[in-house]
C-alpha cells in the first residue's frame, strides 16, 4: 500500500520520509491551482500525490524560497542530540565569548551529552557570536600611495593561435591613473624595472607602493600583514627608488584600498573586449588603451578622468630618485675557479686573479657591472645563449697566468672553443687530420681571434662549415670578408668560386714565437 507522507511525497512499506517539498514546487503547485488546474492534473505535472496538493493548496502563499529556514521552521527531519544543551550553551557563551569549543564540550559531558562531537560543534558554531568586523574602505589620499600587481590572461589571437600573456599592472590609488606593461616572467627585476618605469609615467614616487604578496618577493610571512623575510634583491632596490612598501595580508586582498580589483579591471577593460591580431597590435591596441582609460574615461570609483586627478596628485608626488636605466639591481657573486661569473646562464670573464673571490654583481637592463674586491669589470648584457665571451684583456691575462706550453695551448684551444659549435667542429677536424700539428691549428686560430676579435671569428668558423669547409685555410680567408652572413645550407659549390691557397703554403704561416714547433703529444 502506497501513502503520501505529511510532507508531500509518497512512501512504501519500508521507506524513510523524504525530504520536505521545496519550496519553489509549491509555489508552483499554488499557480498551478489558482490558474484552475485539477489536484490530479497538478499532481501529474508536478510528480507528487493529490493528497499533497491538496494540502499545499491550502497553506499561506509562499513568499521566500529559503528552503532551509523553511525547513527549521516546521522542525522537519531528525532533532540533533546537541539540542537539548541549546540553552546550556548559550548561557556558557554569553559570560565568555571567547570559551573554546573543546571546553564547551567537555562542559557539556559532565551535564550528560552523549552525542558525537560534529553535532556539538555544529550547535556551538550557529550559536557563537559572529566576529567579523566591518569592512573598512582604504581611499588613498593625493601622492599616498600606489597598488601593484601581477596577472596573466590567456589570449586567442584571429588566426587562431592561444598564448598566455603576463602582464604588470599599476595604478595611483587617488588619481586612478594606470599602467599596465607586457612582460615575460614574474620575477623579481621585472617587478623592480617595471615599478620604476611606472613612476616615470606617473611623475613622481608616491609614499607607498603596496603588493599584493608575490611569492618572489615575500620568502617567509609573518603574521597578518607582516613580514619575516624579503628577496634581498628586492628590498635593496626597493630602498634605491626610495618608496615605501606594503604587503597585503594573505587572502585579504581588499586591502589594496579599490573597490574594483587591478588585475579583474584590467582584464575586464583591455584583454576581454578586444581582438588582437598579434603581439605587435596587441602592443600597439594597449597604448591606445592607456590614453582612454587615462585621459578621456571617468573612473567607475571617483567619477572623475584620472589625468585630471593626477594633475591634482601630481605636487604630492616625489620626484623620480633613480631613472630604470639607471637602476642596478645587486646580486651576490663569487668569481668561479676559471674567472669567470655565471648568471642567468651567460658566462661574465673576470680578470684571473679574481679566481674564488666573493662580491657584487649591479645588473642593469643592458649590461652588467662586476666588482669582486679590488677587481672591478663592466660589460654587455648576454643571454644564456650566446657563447662564451671574455674580453680581450681579461682573455690575454688568463693566457699569460697559465704556465706550462701543454697548459697554454690547452688554454687557447678553450678559448677558441668558446665560440660556438662551429669551432668545435673546426678544431675537431683539424686535430684528426693530422694530431702531430693540430697545435700549429690551434695556435694559429687563436692568433685570428687576437687580432680580429669573437664576433668576426666566429662568424668566419660559422660560414667555413656551412660552406663545407672546416679548416684553418678557409677561416683564414673568411674572417677578414666584410659584406652578407652565410648560413648554414649554402651549396659547397660556393667554395669552389673563392681563392685558394696551396696547403703547404697555409701550413708555413708564421707561428707565434712563445709556441714551440714540436706540437704536443
Amino acid at each position: 500500500m502506497i501513502e503520501a507522507d505529511e510532507m508531500g511525497r509518497s512512501r512504501g512499506s519500508g521507506q524513510q520520509i523524504a525530504e520536505m517539498l521545496p519550496l519553489l514546487v509549491r509555489h508552483e503547485i499554488q499557480v498551478l491551482r489558482k490558474a484552475g488546474f485539477s489536484a490530479r492534473d497538478v499532481a501529474g505535472r508536478v510528480g507528487v500525490s493529490v493528497d499533497s496538493v491538496r494540502r499545499v493548496g491550502r497553506e499561506d502563499g509562499v513568499t521566500h524560497v529559503d528552503d532551509r529556514a523553511e525547513r527549521k521552521a516546521r522542525r522537519v527531519g531528525r532533532p540533533s542530540t546537541a539540542a537539548p544543551f541549546t540553552e546550556k550553551v548559550q548561557g556558557w557563551l554569553k559570560s565568555e565569548p571567547d570559551l573554546p569549543t573543546m571546553e564547551l564540550l567537555r562542559r557539556a559531558k559532565e551535564h550528560g551529552y552523549t552525542g558525537s562531537k560534529t553535532s556539538y560543534y555544529a550547535l556551538v558554531a550557529g550559536l557563537r557570536p559572529p566576529k567579523a568586523a566591518p569592512i573598512v574602505r582604504f581611499e588613498g589620499l593625493p601622492g599616498e600611495f600606489s597598488q601593484h600587481d601581477f596577472g596573466h590572461v590567456d589570449v586567442t589571437f584571429v588566426d587562431g593561435r592561444r598564448k598566455r600573456v603576463h602582464f604588470f599592472a599599476s595604478r595611483l590609488k587617488y588619481s586612478r591613473f594606470s599602467r599596465v606593461t607586457l612582460v615575460p616572467n614574474e620575477r623579481v627585476e621585472t617587478i623592480v624595472r617595471c615599478l620604476a618605469r611606472d613612476f616615470v609615467a606617473f611623475g613622481g614616487r608616491p609614499l607607498m607602493a603596496v603588493f599584493d604578496r608575490p611569492k618572489t618577493v615575500v620568502l617567509k610571512s609573518g603574521r597578518g600583514r607582516e613580514v619575516e623575510a624579503f628577496n634581498a634583491t628586492f628590498a635593496q632596490a626597493i630602498v634605491d627608488i626610495g618608496v615605501g612598501v606594503e604587503m597585503c595580508a594573505p587572502r585579504s586582498g581588499w586591502q589594496k584600498g579599490s573597490v574594483e580589483r587591478l588585475v579583474g579591471w584590467v582584464k575586464s577593460s583591455f584583454f576581454k573586449p578586444r581582438k588582437f591580431l598579434d603581439d605587435r597590435d596587441l602592443a600597439a591596441q594597449l597604448e591606445l588603451w592607456h590614453v582612454e582609460v587615462n585621459t578621456k574615461t571617468p573612473s567607475r570609483a571617483t567619477g572623475v578622468i584620472p589625468e585630471t586627478r593626477r594633475l591634482e596628485e601630481l605636487p604630492r608626488l616625489r620626484p623620480v630618485q633613480v631613472f630604470p636605466e639607471k637602476l642596478p639591481l645587486r646580486i651576490p657573486i663569487v668569481v668561479g675557479p676559471t674567472a669567470e661569473v655565471l648568471y642567468e646562464g651567460a658566462y661574465y670573464s673576470m680578470q684571473p686573479e679574481a679566481a674564488h673571490v666573493p662580491g657584487t654583481l649591479f645588473l642593469y637592463e643592458d649590461r652588467v657591472h662586476i666588482v669582486a674586491g679590488r677587481f672591478e669589470s663592466e660589460q654587455r648584457r648576454r643571454t644564456s645563449e650566446e657563447p662564451h665571451s671574455p674580453t680581450p684583456e681579461h682573455r690575454s691575462a688568463k693566457l699569460a697566468a697559465v704556465h706550462g706550453r701543454r697548459a697554454k695551448l690547452y688554454e687557447k684551444r678553450q678559448q677558441v672553443l668558446n665560440l660556438g659549435p662551429a669551432a668545435l667542429e673546426i678544431l675537431t677536424n683539424v686535430t684528426h687530420e693530422n694530431p702531430r700539428r693540430a697545435h700549429e691549428g690551434v695556435a694559429m686560430l687563436y692568433g685570428l681571434l687576437e687580432e680580429h676579435g669573437a664576433e668576426a671569428l666566429r662568424r668566419a668558423m660559422t660560414n667555413a662549415v656551412s660552406l663545407g669547409t672546416p679548416n684553418v685555410a678557409a677561416v683564414e680567408r673568411l674572417v677578414g670578408k666584410k659584406g652578407p652572413r652565410l648560413h648554414e645550407g649554402v651549396s659547397r659549390r660556393v667554395d669552389e668560386a673563392l681563392p685558394r691557397e696551396p696547403r703547404a703554403r697555409a701550413q708555413r704561416r708564421a707561428i707565434p714565437r712563445a709556441e714551440s714547433k714540436r706540437g704536443a703529444r
